[in-house]
């Protein structure tokens, strides 16, 4: 879709880079990818302030909607519809899930087409899942397309697995080389500061991730735990004080958020990748697929996910019950007995990424869909 088949698209969603997490980050990745293809991109998100602004980076339009407050985790924002209305996309593809994003592009939305991401359940909100079901049933049933980013997602999910037959498979992708290629000098710093023996957790420190669960099987594994993520200082003096009085304190390292430069040399100087994740809330994982990337075998915990469906048990990594420290520090200490069996599934993580993992694959298949949605004689017709 290079050259005249240039496709203008906009995407929805409520954060952007400099907010980190797991579908912004996807987001950054999919809208600068489309645009070096070729494609007029804009991304409308809300501002962490009142004011409405727009930047360009690298070749996307951003449109950061001024912000009235936050309810629920929903920034509240009434320049943001009004924003939508002005914009005629071929492709609006929402990134789900963002409630009021949603009401803006039913009540304001003239796009050609619409097309979904269903990232997540909402797992938490429960009083708000129940005002906006209807709506979100509603938005499901309409659209031109949806993406789902795993097989265990759509399976699982009590809004997808009705729509199993409209849902299209496209896993998220990554630089995967990017990873494989840290700088030598900067591993061997780490390793020379943190000792032998270190396990890694990257994410932000929300309530899903499950490092309490990390935290008490720190009881029972002789290691280094660096914690690296983080943007909410009351919920990392938590876990710090949760760690204090677990006894694991001195093993265990917050570093607070990284610069994204750093991440290839912290993933390459663990000897084990970990996600802890607690509830389904962590709906697929994208940081396994950087440290498998890196060679980095990966203990995980299958919430009924796609977590478990990244990280293959037995293959790429260690699978274990959520909310099970016991469990957890046996598979953290299997791991670290054994080096062959690290670099073992270390190999295969790697494999894994580049079979099925890569951004290129992730924005070529992307792109093919859009043009099975744009192409078809009529709405709400486009299935796998």
């Amino acid at each position: 879709m290079k050259g005249p088949n240039r496709v203008n698209i906009l995407h929805l969603y409520k954060d952007y880079f400099p907010v980190l997490g797991g579908i912004e980050n996807h987001l950054r990745i999919l809208a600068e990818g489309q645009a070096a293809r070729g494609h007029s991109v804009t991304v409308l998100v809300t501002s962490r302030t009142g004011q409405t602004h727009v930047d360009e980076r690298a070749g996307v339009r951003i449109i950061f909607a001024g912000q009235l407050a936050t309810v629920a985790s929903t920034p509240l924002s009434l320049a943001l519809p009004l924003r939508l209305r002005r914009e005629r996309p071929d492709i609006a593809h929402l990134h789900f899930p963002y409630p009021l994003g949603d009401l803006a592009q039913t009540v304001f939305g003239r796009a050609r087409r619409t097309v979904i991401s269903y990232h997540s359940d909402i797992v938490r909100q429960k009083r708000l899942l129940r005002l906006y079901a209807p709506l979100l049933r509603r938005s499901l049933a309409r659209a031109d397309g949806i993406l789902a980013a795993s097989p265990r997602y759509v399976e699982t999910s009590p809004f997808l697995a009705p729509l199993a037959a409209r849902c299209t498979i496209i896993p998220y992708g990554i630089e995967a080389e990017r990873f494989a290629a840290a700088d030598p000098a900067q591993v061997e710093l780490l390793r020379a500061q943190y000792g032998p023996r270190i396990i890694l957790f990257v994410g932000q420190l929300r309530y899903y991730k499950g490092l309490e669960y990390l935290l008490a099987a720190m009881r029972q594994v002789e290691a280094r735990l660096l914690v690296a993520g983080g943007d909410d200082p009351r919920r990392r003096a938590e876990l710090e004080a949760l760690a204090r009085s677990l006894g694991t304190a001195e093993r265990v390292s917050f570093l607070g958020q990284p610069d994204d430069d750093a991440l290839p040399a912290l993933y390459q100087a663990c000897d084990v990748f970990t996600l802890p994740a607690s509830e389904r809330s962590e709906a697929f994982g994208l940081v396994q697929l950087e440290a498998m990337a890196a060679g980095r075998p990966v203990v995980s915990c299958d919430v009924g996910t796609g977590v478990a469906w990244v990280n293959q048990d037995g293959l790429t990594g260690l699978v274990t019950p959520p909310r099970d420290a016991q469990k957890l520090a046996e598979a953290l200490n299997r791991l670290l007995a054994d080096p062959g069996l690290r670099a073992r599934m270390g190999a295969a993580g790697q494999e894994r990424v580049r079979q099925n993992f890569g951004q290129g694959q992730m924005l070529e298949q992307i792109e093919a869909f859009y043009g099975r949605v744009l192409n078809a004689p009529d709405r709400n017709l486009i299935v796998d």
